[in-house]
């Protein structure tokens, strides 16, 4: 019988983290989600079950990450969905905002890996999130455009410098069944218009692509870009 895995999903308390971290639980992985909100975090282990574990930290405050994950164990699958919604344009420009968001995503994500680095597995990996955002700027996407192209290259230096471990990234586009996106008909409704088939991307397709990427030995520095062909057009 196999040793039993364990994962760490951080920002997993809700959206396509919660859903990635009860996807591995329940195919036996033991799980720690995470939250910037103590209640939260322990309410999304509570519903995953089992012995999931919840612990609260803040990606934008990166010096307390350490501490924070000092009593996790070794770790064979790390994924970082953790994001925030940062509408942000350069003439109402909102420093505050924006320098919190580019420390979540280019600052918080390597602390948790250079934290975490002692207790990847032999044969871990690493999926971080980014989003087309990258590719299909919208107006107030100033700092989320840019840090998820920096996502992109990220994940390249990633896996160059660290060989050991397999990183890569994924890069939605609209997925319509999440907060962000659901409550936004006329999004919806022009986005499905730009997109072949007429098929937008649901949180079930983010976590199989997201297993995918945990498992296949050979995806390695990949950007996978899940958006039903949204970005060809």
């Amino acid at each position: 019988m196999s040793e039993r895995k364990s994962s760490v999903i951080v920002g997993g308390s809700s959206g396509i983290g919660f859903a990635v971290a009860a996807a591995l639980a329940a195919r036996g992985e033991k799980v720690v989600v995470t939250s910037r909100d103590a209640g939260r975090a322990k309410a999304a282990a509570l519903k995953i079950g089992g012995d999931a574990i919840g612990l609260a930290f803040d990606l934008a405050e990166p010096q307390s990450i350490a501490a924070k994950l000092a009593d996790v164990g070794p770790v064979d699958h790390l994924a970082i969905p953790a994001i925030e919604r940062d509408r942000n344009s350069v003439k109402t420009y909102d420093i505050v905002g924006a320098a919190r968001l580019v420390t979540i995503k280019l600052v918080g994500y390597v602390e948790v890996i250079h934290t975490l680095l002692p207790r990847l597995t032999a044969n871990a990996s690493v999926v971080l999130f980014g989003g087309q955002a990258r590719e299909r700027p919208y107006p107030g996407s100033t700092t989320v455009t840019a840090i998820n192209g920096a996502v992109t290259t990220m994940v390249r230096n990633l896996a160059y410098e660290l060989p050991s471990i397999r990183f890569n990234a994924i890069h939605p586009g609209v997925v319509a069944d999440t907060p962000a996106w659901s409550g936004n008909a006329a999004v919806i409704e022009r986005t499905i218009a730009q997109t072949p088939g007429g098929r937008l991307v649901t949180t079930a397709d983010c976590v199989a692509a997201t297993l995918f990427l945990l498992d296949n030995q050979s995806m390695n520095g990949a950007n996978l870009v899940i958006d039903s062909g949204w970005g060809l057009v």
